[in-house]
């Protein structure tokens, strides 16, 4: 019996009208247009207005998504959102989203895998679609990144932005679809990214909230270094999983970032920029969202188009990494 083959039938993508330039954040922290557009490649990024949830941005991208696949919401069997700033603790922003939908048949969860949450999700919706138990999952990337960002650490407040993104993952002619994968992590690295507090090993206190645990904090230079040594080799291991060379790829779709680091992936792969979604100059690191926009805007642009073959690839807090390759089917 042939192997199921499984694929992306429909993106859609979604951020906040509210645009942050480095300019504003000149005037809230030292630092500078130049210097910040200099080391990361960022110029401006989207934040949610007051009362805007990471549910609510997941919700419209998903709504774009169906209506590009041409499915409604009472056909979905599963609702996958990668996210690490949940609407709450529980329950999942999946469940919230389900609701918005009225996806009444779906099932529903988040997944956390930071910045390579998406593809986290992709792959794992193609595993319940090829076991045969699902048909037809949605696949969303949102963040709200803004609302855990210590807005007077110039080190990173400078980096992140809000959107979401989303997938209609389904069946896809032989020989389309997701073709190989890499997933990875290294624990040992949590320390280098992440929000301390709130959870249970230090939960809320007047303490945590004084010390400012509840904000994202980041070893710059480590993860810098963790990043562009992964995002090439975790693309290379993708592509050989598929039995395919770097010589194969019509498109990236790297997480975004920085810059640097998109394009010394690009350099190990010898893929020319002219083939790389570039995003974060507008929109800035917007974690598990950063891949799923890229896809949406690529598609609908032009950029990615049937038969080619489509290169994504993230890493993130964890520490984590995970790569696709797509033929792409529509």
């Amino acid at each position: 019996m042939n192997e199921i083959s499984v694929g992306i039938i429909g993106t859609g993508s979604y951020v906040p009208t509210r645009i942050m330039t480095n300019q504003e954040l000149e005037q809230k922290v030292d630092t500078s247009d130049k210097w910040i557009i200099e080391r990361t490649g960022i110029r401006e990024r989207r934040i949610t207005l007051e009362g805007q949830a990471t549910s609510d941005l997941a919700t419209e991208a998903a709504k774009r998504a169906l209506d590009n696949a041409g499915i409604s919401a009472d056909e979905l069997d599963l609702i996958i959102v990668a996210t690490i700033t949940p609407d709450m603790l529980f329950p999942s922003v999946a469940c919230l989203v389900q609701a918005n939908l009225k996806a009444t048949k779906a099932a529903a969860f988040d997944l956390s895998a930071a910045c390579s949450g998406f593809v986290y999700g992709l792959v794992t919706a193609s595993q319940f679609i090829k076991s045969g138990l699902y048909e037809k999952i949605l696949v969303i990337g949102a963040e709200n990144l803004s609302k855990i960002l210590d807005w007077t650490d110039r080190n990173t407040c400078v980096l992140f932005g809000d959107g979401a993104g989303a997938a209609v993952v389904a069946k896809t002619p032989p020989g389309y679809g997701i073709l190989g994968v890499d997933l990875g992590a290294d624990g040992s690295g949590a320390g280098f990214l992440n929000v301390p507090a709130g959870g249970s090993r230090l939960p809320a206190s007047a303490e945590t909230v004084t010390n400012r645990q509840h904000f994202l904090q980041m070893n710059g230079p480590e993860v810098y270094k963790f990043a562009v040594k992964i995002m090439g080799a975790s693309a290379l291991k993708a592509l050989a999983n598929a039995n395919m060379s770097p010589a194969d790829i019509s498109y990236v779709v790297p997480h975004q970032a920085n810059i640097r680091i998109i394009e010394s992936a690009a350099k190990r792969l010898g893929v020319s920029m002219d083939k790389v979604a570039i995003s974060v100059a507008k929109y800035a690191n917007t974690s598990s969202a950063s891949i799923p926009i890229g896809l949406d805007e690529a598609f609908r642009s032009g950029n990615i188009k049937k038969d080619d073959i489509v290169v994504v690839v993230g890493f993130g807090a964890g520490l984590t990494w995970a790569s696709s390759v797509i033929k792409w089917s529509i």
